[in-house]
């Protein structure tokens, strides 16, 4: 099975391409996104996935920043769905709407954060990554916000931040160099059509009552 467009497999972590070349994970199907799923999300209002690189703030934190980017083949902007806490999330289980997760960036292993700090261009809440390997603290861990039981691939869900009651959101304000054009990813404190975040390009491994078993979707 073929890495997912833009993302080089030397860039994937260990079971991710154990589970690729065993043939076990699968995207593109209809279904709900599962624990341990690699994926890319969309902000629908504005177009523009979830991106990180190693471009650090230059105020506020100073840690790792967090963008939305246009284009749909950059490998910064694959995430690793996980749990609030290691083994609190099994591998495969389906995430269901008001579970605590983590989003891990792939390709610099700093997990999605947020704090009390200005962020740099509308004055919202700076979003950043944090932490070294997946592991940082309890400000990365987030509640998947959705209307059924699980959080399917096909449907917008929001991100609310459990330490501070910040949603994910973009607003459309674009950087200048050195990332040009990308926009800038903060928190605010209203639910409102900004913060509407859709599962796209990814792989997703497949609900199974049997958890030491996975099948191809």
């Amino acid at each position: 099975m073929r890495a997912p467009s833009g993302l080089s497999p030397s860039l994937l972590p260990p079971f991710f391409l154990l589970l690729c070349a065993s043939g076990l994970v699968k995207g593109g199907e209809a279904g709900a996104v599962t624990c341990g799923s690699v994926l890319k999300l969309l902000n629908t209002r504005h177009n523009v996935r979830l991106h990180s690189h190693e471009v650090k703030y230059g105020s506020g934190s100073g840690q790792q920043s967090v963008t939305g980017v246009e284009a749909s083949d950059d490998a910064n902007s694959y995430w690793r769905i996980r749990g609030k806490i290691d083994g609190s999330c099994q591998r495969g289980a389906p995430v269901k709407c008001g579970q605590a997760v983590r989003l891990t960036h792939v390709n610099t292993g700093k997990n999605l954060h947020t704090h009390h700090f200005p962020s740099p261009l509308s004055n919202n809440q700076e979003v950043s990554a944090f932490g070294d390997d997946g592991e940082g603290d309890d400000l990365d861990v987030w509640t998947v916000q959705c209307s059924g039981t699980y959080w399917d691939r096909n449907d917008a869900v929001r991100f609310k931040h459990i330490g501070t009651d910040a949603f994910l959101s973009v607003t459309g304000e674009q950087y200048g160099h050195p990332i040009r054009g990308q926009r800038e990813v903060h928190g605010m404190h209203s639910p409102n059509q900004h913060n509407y975040w859709k599962a796209m390009e990814g792989v997703f491994i497949k609900p199974s009552l049997d958890s030491t078993k996975h099948d191809e979707l």
